[in-house]
C-alpha cells in the first residue's frame, strides 16, 4: 500500500464537489426511500440527509411520518430536505403502490424470520428500501407488500439499530453493491 507524498490533508470543498461528480457519474440505478412513522425530528432529519448523501430520487413518507418541513428536522437534516423530492403517500400500502407505479421493487429492513442478511438482499438494479417507526419498525402492512425484507447482521449483545443508523447502512449497501458490480 502506498502512502501520498506529504501529510494527508482533508479535501478543499472544490475536490469534494469533483470527487462526488465523478462517483455520481458512475451511479446508473435508482434509489428511492419509503419511510412509515418515524415520528421523531432528529431521526427524520438524519433519514433525510442520508437520503441525499446517497442519491436518493425520492422520498415515500407513510403512516404518521413526521413531515420534512417540520422546523426540528432541519437542525439534523442541514438544509438537504431541499434536495430529496418526497410526498406523504398515506397509509403504507398507498405508499407501496406509489413505489411500484414508479417502476422500483421494494425491499423492507426489518428482522423477520424470513428476512435476508443484507448484503445478500436483491438490492440490484432501481430499488426502494422502506424502514419503519422507532419503536416497532415496520408494520404487517408494509411488510406484506415488500417484495423482499433484509436485515442488517449484528454480533453485539444489543437487538437494534437507531433507524436512523439503519437506514445509512442500508442505503451505503444498496449504492456499494451497485459501485462494485462496475
Amino acid at each position: 500500500m502506498s502512502t501520498p507524498a506529504g501529510p494527508r490533508k482533508q479535501l478543499r470543498p472544490t475536490d469534494v464537489k469533483r470527487l462526488n461528480r465523478d462517483w455520481r457519474r458512475r451511479t446508473e440505478g435508482r434509489l428511492g426511500l419509503l419511510v412509515e412513522s418515524v415520528t421523531q425530528p432528529f431521526n427524520m432529519g438524519s433519514i433525510i440527509r442520508s437520503a441525499a448523501v446517497f442519491g436518493v430520487e425520492h422520498l415515500w413518507l407513510a403512516g404518521n411520518a413526521i413531515h420534512p418541513d417540520h422546523r426540528n428536522v432541519d437542525k439534523t437534516a442541514l438544509g438537504t430536505e431541499r434536495l430529496v423530492a418526497w410526498e406523504h403517500a398515506g397509509t403504507a400500502a398507498e405508499a407501496a403502490a406509489a413505489v411500484r407505479k414508479q417502476g422500483l421493487r421494494l425491499v423492507a429492513i426489518e428482522l423477520t424470520g424470513d428476512a435476508l442478511p443484507l448484503h445478500e438482499a436483491p438490492l440490484d438494479g432501481d430499488v426502494c428500501l422502506a424502514v419503519g417507526g422507532e419503536d416497532h419498525g415496520c408494520s404487517p402492512a408494509l411488510l406484506a407488500a415488500a417484495d423482499a425484507v433484509a436485515y442488517i447482521p449484528q454480533i453485539g449483545r444489543v437487538g437494534s439499530l437507531n433507524v436512523a443508523v439503519a437506514t445509512a447502512i442500508a442505503l451505503a449497501e444498496a449504492r456499494r453493491r451497485e459501485w462494485a458490480a462496475t
